[in-house]
């Protein structure tokens, strides 16, 4: 019979109503086939190293942390040789639905029936299963979320900074904007490790937020100094390489009228003008670590697709990309926000350089209380976003 184990509860599967609750985990470990840790990446090492050596003979075990090489890592190296290993990993945050999702499946060392096991038992999911190896997870994962996290959590530090909410500021409604606003509030509604282990133990994540920062900086400083020409080429380089060199608008993940449906706030008559640094320094950034984002569309998740959505309906706009750059070299209403947005952006990517947990916790969570009372709205809206997004792609 197989049985599964998640934080620290039992269950034979198809027999809820025969629940018990065992001692602690070592007991769990000895009687169950199939054991799933779910546990914070930072804690996978001591937890593993603690229940791992009283597994059952020829089980299987898996994880759902983020950081896939160090959490097989420590599988082998506190596992029994007859255990199994298959690990797994929903590609989506806790409040979206699952269902047409992508979900990372590792078989690292397993028989071929037990690799059909766990296929049939996660398959209640309705998820679609993406087979890939440790290191191919952690790649892509960092190529898909670790700057889109960065960009969101610098927005909503910036916006945090300059005590503003922004979906109450007519410069910040409408269009692009809604989908930053959005995003940004459905990132820091959620617990702050589910995006720390991520950005620290995963080491292509660290290199992607630290180039972030620098493109954004160095952005910011084109804009400063009037240098129009050098910005210009930059980011129109950027884009070429990215997007193609021949900008079309055809097969857009956004539409306008998907932009302008989901506003926290009232929608202006009139656009405010904005130089997105954001959305330039996102491009500059996969142009210089030569990532191409639709390489990994089959495991991306909601929120990289909507911000990839945005970066290509700037892009791809021939008007609205010049409109961007004009704005960047000439317009200054947005001086004080791209300030603070770069410094935002250059603490994140400290944080994660010196492997700073408690910083991360701190600084998430003094901001994650600054915006809490929009949390439940921008759940919804975010939740039907995605699935316009979804339909599109």
């Amino acid at each position: 019979m197989a049985c599964l184990q998640v934080l620290g509860s039992f269950w034979p599967l198809g027999l809820e109503s025969n629940v018990r609750i065992l001692r602690d985990g070592r007991l769990v470990s000895r009687s169950s086939d199939f054991i799933l840790y779910s546990v914070e990446a930072e804690a996978i090492g001591r937890i593993v190293s603690e229940y791992g050596p009283s597994t059952k003979q020829g089980a299987i075990v898996g994880g759902q942390t983020s950081c896939k090489e160090i959490e097989i890592a420590a599988f082998e190296k506190h596992m029994p040789e007859d255990v199994q290993i298959i690990s797994c990993h929903s590609l989506h945050g806790p409040k979206v639905d699952p269902k047409g999702q992508p979900l990372a499946l590792i078989k690292h060392r397993a028989s071929q029936q037990s690799f059909a096991l766990v296929k049939d038992i996660i398959s209640c999911f309705d998820s679609n299963i993406v087979y890939l190896t440790a290191q191919q997870h952690d790649r892509i994962t960092a190529d898909t979320q670790a700057v889109t996290h960065a960009a969101f959590l610098s927005m909503g530090t910036a916006w945090f900074s300059n005590n503003q909410f922004p979906w109450e500021i007519n410069r910040y409604v409408g269009g692009i904007e809604n989908i930053k606003c959005n995003i940004m509030l459905r990132i820091y509604s959620n617990k702050w490790h589910v995006y720390a282990g991520l950005a620290i133990l995963n080491t292509w994540a660290k290199k992607q937020i630290r180039q972030y920062a620098e493109s954004v900086t160095e952005l910011f400083k084109l804009m400063l100094g009037g240098h129009r020409e050098e910005l210009e080429k930059r980011v129109r380089t950027a884009g070429a390489a990215v997007f193609g060199s021949e900008p079309s608008q055809k097969d857009l993940l956004l539409r306008d009228d998907v932009l302008d449906r989901f506003s926290l706030g009232k929608v202006p008559k009139e656009r405010t003008p904005n130089n997105h640094l954001s959305l330039l320094a996102m491009v500059d950034c996969w142009w210089k670590l030569g990532i191409v984002p639709y390489d990994h569309m089959i495991c991306s998740t909601p929120p990289f697709r909507l911000w990839l959505g945005v970066t290509e309906y700037l892009f791809r706009k021939p008007q609205l990309l010049e409109e961007v750059i004009n704005t960047g070299i000439e317009d200054n209403t947005f001086r004080s926000d791209d300030l603070e947005f770069t410094f935002a952006a250059r603490g994140w990517s400290d944080c994660v350089s010196f492997g700073d947990f408690a910083s991360y916790q701190d600084r998430f969570e003094r901001i994650s209380k600054y915006f809490e009372p929009r949390y439940p709205e921008a759940t919804r809206i975010g939740n039907e976003m995605i699935s316009v997004i979804l339909e599109k792609t």
